[in-house]
């Protein structure tokens, strides 16, 4: 399946919180959510936890699933795409400031189904493998090194190695290779793992994999709006 990763920015003069509304009320349930091809979709409100990237790169993120290719080059074609869900985008989105990645989810801790009614926090580790690391051997080392570090981190309810689907480097380089995503009850028990030598530890195993100036931290508590299904 992909797990398709949206951040964005409020477009200028739209204040955070207009923002999420307008995402989670309007643009999620009348256009986004009404692509045939989505099977899951849930949109991720930033919430401000020291030891985050500050200032934030962006001020939400949209998780899209689908199911194949043919199903999300389908959607791209769709009425409810093309004249619904895209033509809204610049009403609240800066799309300047928008990154999009496509990647192939691994599941190293899948915890307790989902309960949509949660709304658990995750944080967002997105890297670049360092500069000359063959990406072979970025994802090797994160798997089998990196993986069993993040999984020490105390709290973690829920841990995915999203990697950047191989299509986007077949005409240069993607603008990160991972997102690596870290599921916690709520805002506090995110806090507490931040401040944890476990977490420490995990984030200097991943400097000597990833070049530091493009690592990036994001927290937001999460939205569903088409839950999975059990």
């Amino acid at each position: 399946m992909i797990h398709q990763l949206i951040f964005a920015y409020p477009k200028p003069g739209m204040s955070e919180e207009e923002f999420h509304r307008y995402w989670l009320t309007e643009h999620a349930v009348k256009y986004a959510a009404k692509i045939p091809q989505i099977r899951q979709y849930s949109v991720d409100t930033r919430v401000p936890v020291d030891g985050v990237e500050d200032p934030p790169l962006w001020l939400g993120a949209a998780e899209i699933w689908l199911a194949n290719d043919e199903e999300q080059l389908a959607s791209l074609q769709t009425d409810e795409f093309l004249n619904g869900a895209r033509l809204d985008e610049p009403k609240w989105a800066a799309f300047w400031r928008t990154l999009v990645l496509d990647t192939d989810p691994e599941t190293l801790l899948a915890g307790d189904p989902v309960d949509p009614q949660a709304r658990e926090v995750k944080l967002f580790v997105l890297a670049k493998r360092r500069e000359g690391m063959p990406l072979a051997e970025f994802r090797r080392r994160s798997r089998l090194e990196h993986g069993p570090a993040a999984l020490g981190v105390p709290g973690l309810r829920r841990y995915v190695q999203g990697y950047t689907r191989d299509g986007l480097y077949t005409v240069g380089e993607a603008v990160l290779d991972v997102a690596y995503q870290f599921t916690f009850d709520d805002e506090p028990a995110l806090a507490e793992a931040l401040a944890s030598p476990e977490f420490r530890k995990a984030r200097e195993d991943l400097e000597t994999i990833a070049e530091p100036r493009y690592v990036h931290t994001f927290a937001a508590r999460q939205n569903w709006v088409l839950p999975p299904t059990i």
